[in-house]
C-alpha cells in the first residue's frame, strides 16, 4: 500500500490536506470520492519531506496502541449482535466506543460514529480509516448495506478475519520456539566467545603445546569477536536495516523477496498453500457477497500479502476484463498449484466459482494446519541434534587441550 498526499475540499467548502493509503493513485481517488471530497491535488507522499519529532512520537504511540486483528474480530461480532437486537447503528457504535480497551481504537470508533451520525453511510465512514479497516472489510460492509443484511455480513466478516488470524498465528507460532532456541544458543555462544573462552585459552597458549585445529579456530573466532565483534554487529544491523527498508519501499525488492520465499525448501510449498488458501477464501467471500468479479480480484490482490501472487491476480483480472478466464492465466504460473487451476476451471465452467473456491480454501487450510503440526514435531529433534553437536564441538575444543596438558604432567 502506497501513501498519497492530497488536498481537497469538503462538501462545506473547507480545504483540508492529509495522507491516504491506497494501492494506486486511482484507488486513493476512489477512497476520497467515497468520503465526498473534491480533490484539488494528489501526489505520492514522501515521508522524509514532512518528518518532525512530533510525528515520530505520534507514530510510536500509534504503534504501541495499534489495533490488533482480535480486537477487530471482537468489535465486528459485538456490533453484529447489537444490530441484530435492533439497536440503531450510531448507538451501537457509541456502546462499542466504550467497550474497547484500546484508546486508539476507541477514538477511531468515536470518529466513525460521529460521521454516521452526521449522515455519512457506514462503509464510507470506515473508509476514512484504511489503516484499521481494510478495503476488503469496507467492501463487505458496503455489500451488506446494499443487500440490507448488514448484521449477517458483519458476523461472516468476523469469522473470516478470525480464520485468517488463526492461520497467521499458526505460522508464527510454529517458528517462535525454534527461533527462541537458536537466538538463546547464539547469545550464549557470543558471551562465551567474548568473555569466557579468552581466559581459558590464554592458559593453553602459554603452555606451549600444539593445539588441535578446532581449538585454534575457536581461539581465532574468540579473538575476532572480542576485538571486532562490535563492528560485525553494526555491519549486520546496517545490512538488515537496508534490506528491510528496501523491501518496504521498493516494489522490485519486495517482488524479489516474496519470490525467494516461495522457492525455499519445505517452507516454500507451505507458503504457497497459505497464500492460495487466503486467495480462495477472500475471492469466494467477496464473490458470494455480490461484488463484481473484477473488483473482487482487485481487492484480493491487495490483501493477499505477497507481491508475486498479487501480480498474478492482477494479470488474471486484466484477462477477465477482456473476456478471458482466471484459470487460463493461472495455468502459466508454477506458483499456482495445478489442483487450484483445475478447480477454478470447473468453477468457471459450471458457474459455481464461489462454492468451488470455498472448498479449495477449506482443503488448503486443513493441509497447512497438518503441515505446521508435522513441521514443529520435525524441527524440535533436528534442533536438539544441531545444538548438541555445536555444544559438543565447543566443549571438545576446550577439553581436548586441557586433557593433553594434564597427561603431559
Amino acid at each position: 500500500m502506497a501513501k498519497f498526499q492530497y488536498t481537497a475540499r469538503t462538501k462545506d467548502g473547507k480545504l483540508e490536506s492529509d495522507v491516504v493509503e491506497a494501492p494506486s493513485v486511482e484507488g486513493a481517488i476512489s477512497i476520497l470520492q467515497d468520503q465526498q471530497l473534491i480533490i484539488t491535488d494528489i501526489k505520492l507522499h514522501d515521508a522524509s519531506e514532512s518528518f518532525t519529532f512530533e510525528k515520530l512520537i505520534n507514530k510510536i504511540l500509534t504503534l504501541l496502541n495499534r489495533v490488533k486483528n482480535e480486537e477487530i474480530v471482537l468489535f465486528t461480532k459485538q456490533l453484529a449482535v447489537l444490530i441484530q437486537a435492533k439497536v440503531p447503528l450510531v448507538q451501537s457504535l457509541r456502546v462499542m466506543e466504550k467497550q474497547v480497551e484500546n484508546p486508539n481504537f476507541s477514538q477511531i470508533i468515536s470518529e466513525v460514529a460521529n460521521d454516521v451520525d452526521a449522515g455519512m453511510i457506514f462503509s464510507r465512514a470506515l473508509a476514512k480509516h484504511p489503516k484499521v479497516f481494510s478495503n476488503f472489510f469496507i467492501q463487505m460492509v458496503r455489500s451488506g448495506e446494499i443487500s440490507g443484511r448488514l448484521e449477517e455480513t458483519l458476523i461472516y466478516l468476523a469469522d473470516y478475519i478470525n480464520r485468517q488470524y488463526l492461520l497467521n498465528s499458526k505460522a508464527k507460532g510454529a517458528m517462535i520456539y525454534p527461533a527462541f532456541i537458536v537466538a538463546a544458543f547464539l547469545a550464549v555462544g557470543a558471551v562465551m566467545l567474548i568473555f569466557v573462552i579468552p581466559n581459558i585459552t590464554a592458559i593453553l597458549v602459554e603452555s606451549g603445546q600444539k593445539l588441535p585445529l578446532v581449538t585454534r579456530i575457536l581461539i581465532g573466532l574468540a579473538n575476532f569477536m572480542k576485538n571486532w565483534g562490535w563492528i560485525l554487529f553494526i555491519v549486520l544491523g546496517g545490512v538488515i536495516y537496508f534490506v528491510v527498508m528496501s523491501i518496504k519501499k521498493s516494489p522490485e525488492w519486495r517482488y524479489v523477496y516474496d519470490g525467494f520465499k516461495l522457492r525455499l525448501p519445505i517452507f516454500g510449498t507451505l507458503l504457497k498453500k497459505i497464500y492460495l488458501a487466503r486467495f480462495a477464501e477472500t475471492l469466494s467471500t467477496l464473490s458470494s457477497a455480490g461484488i463484481a468479479i473484477s473488483q473482487s480480484l482487485e481487492i484480493t490482490a491487495d490483501v493477499i500479502g505477497n507481491a508475486v501472487y498479487r501480480q498474478i491476480i492482477l494479470e488474471s483480472n486484466e484477462a477477465v476484463r477482456k473476456g478471458g478466464n482466471i484459470s487460463a492465466v493461472f495455468a502459466h504460473y508454477p506458483e499456482i498449484l495445478p489442483m487450484v487451476t483445475q478447480m477454478i476451471t470447473i468453477g468457471e465452467q459450471t458457474g459455481k466459482l464461489d462454492t468451488i473456491l470455498k472448498q479449495v480454501a477449506t482443503f488448503f487450510t486443513e493441509e497447512v494446519n497438518r503441515a505446521f503440526d508435522n513441521l514443529v514435531n520435525l524441527i524440535v529433534p533436528i534442533l536438539i541434534v544441531v545444538l548438541g553437536a555445536g555444544v559438543g564441538i565447543l566443549v571438545a575444543a576446550i577439553l581436548l587441550p586441557i586433557y593433553n596438558l594434564v597427561n603431559a604432567f
